[in-house]
């Protein structure tokens, strides 16, 4: 039923400069499409060419572009690599939610306001500014989610940008809903999303989370047995610092993992104490 049901786009997964299979996919997205305008814009671009998004519709497309990095070293190599390509308008900007908003500098441009792409990867407040662009509705959307997060949970990072949390695909595909989108595919780390008007034309019959989210590589969920062993299930490794996840997560030392019905009162004093070292006591949910 899985196979059934799942979109056909992630057959054309395939890299020329991103990272996950984004390149074909979002080809294969816009090749749909009834027409297409050529324009896309991308935030946190880096060099411009570095696991991009873009880079392939505007070096094999012939793509027009916006393209914008807030980190002075790399926006200069980002300059220097389209030099000869008039068709990139490049921002040395990090796009706000005060200033410098999204809104604001298209507003600089000649991009048109339902322009074909629009790729986020800011590694935080991807869901705020996503939320925060309201002139401008792309046709097609990709931005990153945080995928160590599993499916079915609902998550969001403040509104704050000196946090690098990210949000759940879930919550994005709550958010595009509400501003119009549908998602329509998934990458490891990307999912990719269409206007409403759009999603008809896909043929997915349906496009929850838990049919078109196929990658799941660094997802890691955590329980506990009666006795206080924690158990990961899934990835055992923070992909971004490379440290073991039971590294990270204390559980209870071996001489205190008993069901604490069945502990003698100097086991239960030594728990008591263990808890109030680690600031551990709150009141018990069952027992």
């Amino acid at each position: 039923m899985r196979d059934l049901l799942k979109s056909a786009l992630s057959d054309h997964s395939s890299n020329v400069h991103s990272q996950f299979g984004e390149d074909g996919i979002i080809r294969e997205v816009l090749r749909l499409l009834p027409s297409c305008d050529q324009w896309c814009v991308e935030f946190g671009a880096w060099d411009g060419r570095y696991l991009s998004n873009t880079c392939r519709l505007i070096e094999e497309d012939h793509y027009s572009a916006v393209l914008i990095e807030g980190d002075p070293k790399k926006y200069s190599e980002l300059e220097a690599n389209f030099a000869t390509n008039p068709g990139v308008i490049p921002f040395c900007r990090y796009v706000g939610f005060e200033n410098d908003r999204l809104d604001d500098i298209l507003s600089e441009t000649a991009v048109p306001r339902d322009f074909d792409f629009l790729s986020i990867d800011i590694d935080g407040c991807d869901y705020h500014l996503w939320d925060s662009l309201k002139k401008y509705e792309p046709k097609v959307v990709c931005i990153e989610f945080n995928p160590t997060i599993p499916n079915g949970l609902e998550f969001v990072q403040a509104r704050d940008f000196s946090v690098a949390q990210g949000a759940s695909l879930d919550s994005l595909v709550a958010l595009g809903r509400t501003k119009g989108y549908e998602l329509v595919s998934t990458t490891r780390n990307n999912g990719i999303f269409v206007r409403s008007e759009f999603y008809p034309l896909f043929g997915i019959p349906d496009n929850s989370v838990k049919l078109l989210r196929e990658d799941t590589t660094w997802v890691s969920q955590v329980f506990s047995s009666y006795t206080g062993e924690l158990f990961i299930v899934g990835a055992n490794l923070n992909p971004w610092n490379g440290i073991q996840l039971d590294r990270m997560v204390r559980q209870l030392p071996k001489p205190l993992q008993e069901f604490p019905n069945g502990m003698g009162f100097l086991r239960r004093k030594m728990l008591g104490f263990w808890k109030k070292i680690f600031r551990l006591e709150h009141p018990r949910p069952f027992l």
